[in-house]
């Protein structure tokens, strides 16, 4: 009895990266979505990421924004981990621009 619970635990252990090895090699060879993901609906979302890591470039994240001028109304926006990092890369230049043609326009006014 004392040799069978360790073997029956070295078992376990060995076979829980086995089994999560298979779970993100599936999700490695998934296609992108077939739709825009802001035009699906969170059920369809869910069923989507199923079984891919949060960290794979197809996995949708969605976030609310809030619609300027109203108190309560957001908007729902999401995109894949891919698409993100697109997104806020190209909203990081724009702003950089505006900062650099904001200060270049305003800093010599002597």
């Amino acid at each position: 009895m004392t040799r069978i619970l360790p073997a029956f635990i070295a078992a376990a252990l060995l076979a829980v990266p086995m089994a999560s090895a298979a779970e993100s090699a599936a999700g490695t060879d998934r296609a992108p979505p077939s739709k825009a993901p802001s035009e699906m609906t969170p059920t369809e979302i869910k069923a989507y990421n199923d079984g891919l890591a949060q960290t794979h470039p197809y996995y949708i994240k969605c976030r609310k924004t809030l619609e300027i001028g109203s108190l309560v109304k957001k908007n729902r926006v999401c995109y894949t981990n891919e698409k993100w990092k697109d997104v806020l890369a190209k909203s990081g230049q724009n702003a950089r621009d505006t900062a650099e043609t904001f200060v270049s326009k305003g800093g010599n006014s002597n």
